[in-house]
């Protein structure tokens, strides 16, 4: 089965790891929601930070904008969403390594 455009884009942001957790951006539940422009090829990236003041953001912000511009055609927009960032965001299992469930 040929996966969706979204579902390309989450599995390679995968590939995208906070540097002080050790965890991809997907496991840690900060990629909020990825939607499909109509009007272009673009796509939106909606996502969080673990903490507001994340020493790593801007880094992450462009890692996300370089991964998801090799995987979509044309190009993906990145903004940052005022949720806070909770451990219950991440995937389940996730936090095992953490010792958090």
């Amino acid at each position: 089965m040929i996966a969706s455009k979204e579902e390309q884009l989450m599995e390679s942001l995968r590939s995208v790891i906070d540097p002080e957790i050790g965890l991809n951006i997907v496991e840690l539940g900060l990629v909020r929601a990825v939607e499909a422009d109509p009007d272009t090829d673009k796509m939106k990236i909606t996502m969080i930070l673990t903490t507001p003041f994340c020493p790593y953001g801007p880094q992450l912000i462009e890692q996300v904008r370089m991964v998801g511009n090799q995987v979509i055609p044309g190009g993906v927009l990145v903004e940052i969403g005022m949720e806070l960032w909770d451990p219950s965001m991440m995937e389940e299992g996730a936090g095992g390594d953490w010792g958090l469930f």
